[in-house]
């Protein structure tokens, strides 16, 4: 494995594990691909430190179980967003009170 890589993993492995963040989260803070951080942490990174594998692979399976919650969660945001801006073009599209 090449140092850059090498060097990517622990990095990309210990931010996962110390932000509890998601791959896509990391892939955007590293600046590579989301498939590239998902193969790092499940397949070099066991090669070059189990125990911070373990640590990555446990928050993994957390993000997994949790993920149904989090697509709720932004869907309900997104109607609330989409809603609440029908009612500032209604508001500015009715004419004053007394016109």
């Amino acid at each position: 494995m090449k140092d850059y890589i090498w060097k990517r993993v622990v990095e990309v492995s210990t931010y996962i594990a110390r932000t509890r963040s998601t791959v896509r989260e990391a892939a955007k803070v590293f600046g590579v691909s989301k498939s590239t951080v998902h193969k790092d942490v499940t397949e070099r990174l066991p090669k070059i430190d189990s125990q911070l594998a373990a640590k990555v692979q446990q928050v993994l399976e957390t993000n997994k179980a949790e993920r149904h919650l989090r697509g709720g969660e932004a869907t309900r945001l997104k109607y609330l967003q989409e809603q609440r801006g029908q009612v500032q073009e209604q508001a500015h599209s009715e004419p004053p009170v007394g016109a």
